[in-house]
This record gives structure tokens, sequence and C-alpha cells, in this order.
């Protein structure tokens, strides 16, 4: 078992024949949402790559919850350690243009505020081990093995 302690986004993404100037607005030529964040990226790819994994995060309680979430759930990440914050699930932002070039403005007012209260998973060592511990413990009460491997994502929280 792998354990992922990491941010949770849903990304929305434009696609454009060339990134926008300042001020400008542009017709895109696709879109789509998508999951992803640090975290969640971390946890499908080793999910994907045949590993069993649990995911440690946050989503708010909120319209992007269920599409962050959809596709890891899909994957078959274990979803027990994503907890619902009050602040607004993380969004990205994303333009991509016809080269592949981006631009991108991440939306984390839930990361800063459990960065700032000291409840984000990755925002300490102290931190990542009482997260850890708590997963150990909702993984014994529902019968589950213990854990035999854990792989903690750093992360930076910001304050925008």
């Amino acid at each position: 078992m792998i354990v992922v302690f990491g941010s949770i986004n849903a990304d929305l993404v434009a696609r454009v024949e060339r990134l926008p100037r300042s001020g400008e607005t542009l017709a895109g030529d696709a879109f789509a949402m998508v999951p992803g964040g640090k975290g969640a990226n971390q946890a499908l790819a080793a999910r994907r790559a045949g590993a069993e994994v649990l995911l440690a995060g946050a989503t708010g309680d909120d319209a992007f919850r269920a599409p962050a979430l959809a596709g890891l759930a899909a994957a078959g990440v274990d979803l027990a350690g994503v907890g619902r914050a009050v602040a607004p699930t993380g969004v990205a932002l994303i333009h991509v243009d016809a080269e592949g070039g981006n631009a991108i403005t991440v939306a984390t007012s839930l990361w800063s505020e459990m960065a700032e209260s000291g409840a984000a998973p990755g925002a300490s060592p102290a931190t990542q081990g009482a997260a850890l511990h708590t997963v150990v413990q909702a993984r014994a009460a529902r019968g589950l093995p213990p854990l035999t491997f854990a792989m903690v994502y750093p992360f930076s929280c910001h304050n925008y």
C-alpha cells in the first residue's frame, strides 16, 4: 500500500491558438474539466503502475469535489483518507496553446486555509505523521490489512 499525501484539484483546461495577453479574451478551441493536483496525480500514477494506493488530502464540499475524485475512484485509488473541508476545492485554470505551452493559475484557498491552521497533509513531518496515524486507524477500523509502505509526497502551501 502506498499512501500519498497531497492536493486534489479540478483542472479547467482550455485549448487556445496562443496564450492570452493581459486583459485579452480569446476564443478557445476546446474545453475539459479533468482531475488534478500534485497529490492526486501522484496517486493516480502509482495506481496505474499497479500499486495499491490510498490518497490522504481534502476537497471542499462543493461542485468540484465529485469531478476531482471521479477519475481516482474509477482507477481504484482508496479515497478513505480524503476529507471534506469548508473551503472550496482547489481549481486550476489552464490555457494550453497550439504548441503545448501553457499558463496555469491555481486557486488553492483550501490548502492555504489548511496550511495556516497546520492541518494540511504534508505541511510538516509532524502533520504527515499524525495524518498517517489517522489513516492507519481508519484502515484497522474497516478491517483492512496494515500498511506495508508509505510514500509521503511533499508539497508547498502558499498564501495567495
